[in-house]
């Protein structure tokens, strides 16, 4: 069976109070679906300021793809082909600052696996349950791509390795979270909720309360918990249950292991809560190595990451979380199985 329906990974809580003035729009870009929500000015200024947002989404989405026409495209043609890149400003400092998630995270976070990605069939709007050769992804696994095989001087791009096929699909919705309150806090919206397929930034607050977001069940209709998000902080979720196929009754989603080339097994979901400067970007990169670190690793990952608040859920349902997790959360079912992890 194929899944390729995107959920929202977090369902906004949203309950109108009086004539608080709320304005909410959503539309569909990164290959999921965006939902911005402005709280406490009038019509026409919230209009202009989610209408502004969703431009740079698409904008965004237009300079990243990784498999049709772009400026990301472009140089994985180039590196390929062992040649120099002249890139745009702002992709040399993604690209730099995605190298330091990388090496952060021990090389899990990899957005050099694109090969791996393109080969499993994810890189595609609609995706075939086909397993790849097995050949193949031991070739892709043993050219080994990392970020460290880039060199960026200045605004040019080189490889070292043919191999690497960049695909920022695990950065770029964190950073549109970050560029999207930017744009919101210049024209003076204070107050604001952006999801983009379930990694949200709060801003401020709904009126005289916290925003209130749900983590979505991996796989169940509805919320597994609710929590509070306080102005500036955001929540990442990377999951088995958005992109994926099944064979055999086995399931394989988009997150790759970029150790042995294989979907992650026995993780349904990861949640984190992210702080701060640039807390859209790390909500959605920094989830990805505790994901790929599975049940035994994951909190030492989360460690390197700098992460406090993170649970992962298991194969058997059981949500693995921090002290700090727990104090946020409100399960919906008060016989959820959890154990808190030190």
């Amino acid at each position: 069976m194929i899944r390729s329906a995107v959920l929202l990974l977090l369902s906004f809580l949203l309950s109108a109070c009086g004539k608080e003035p709320i304005y909410q729009e959503q539309g569909y870009v990164f290959g999921t679906l965006v939902e911005v929500t402005v709280f406490g000015v009038e019509e026409t200024h919230a209009k202009q300021g989610i209408t502004d947002v969703m431009h740079e989404f698409q904008r965004l989405h237009d300079l990243l793809h990784a498999w049709k026409p772009s400026e990301l495209n472009g140089l994985n043609s180039a590196i390929a082909q062992g040649k120099h890149q002249t890139v745009s400003p702002e992709l040399a400092a993604m690209l730099q600052d995605a190298a330091r998630v990388s090496a952060q995270s021990e090389g899990l976070f990899n957005p050099t696996i694109g090969g791996l990605i393109q080969t499993w069939g994810f890189q595609a709007d609609d995706f075939k349950a086909v397993l790849p050769d097995e050949k193949k992804i031991t070739a892709l696994v043993k050219a080994n791509p990392q970020m460290s095989d880039l060199t960026i001087s200045v605004n040019e791009v080189q490889s070292k390795n043919k191999n690497v096929k960049l695909d920022l699909g695990g950065y770029a919705k964190g950073y549109a979270l970050d560029r999207a309150a930017a744009i919101l806090k210049q024209q003076g919206i204070n107050d604001a909720l952006i999801n983009i397929g379930g990694n949200v930034l709060a801003l401020g607050s709904h009126g005289k309360r916290p925003w209130r977001v749900g983590i979505q069940h991996p796989r169940k209709p509805g919320a597994l918990a609710t929590l509070e998000l306080r102005d500036g902080e955001a929540v990442g979720t990377s999951g088995d249950y958005q992109r994926y196929f099944e064979v055999d009754g086995k399931r394989y989603c988009h997150l790759i292991d970029p150790r042995n080339g294989y979907p992650v097994q026995g993780v349904q979901a990861v949640t984190i809560i992210t702080h701060g400067q640039h807390a859209g970007l790390l909500s959605d990169a920094s989830s990805k190595p505790l994901y790929i670190s599975g049940v035994a690793g994951w909190r030492s990952a989360a460690n390197k990451m700098r992460l406090d608040e993170a649970l992962l859920i298991d194969a058997d349902d059981v949500v693995h979380l921090t002290a700090a997790m727990q104090k946020r959360l409100e399960f919906v079912d008060s016989k959820t199985q959890y154990r808190i992890e030190p």
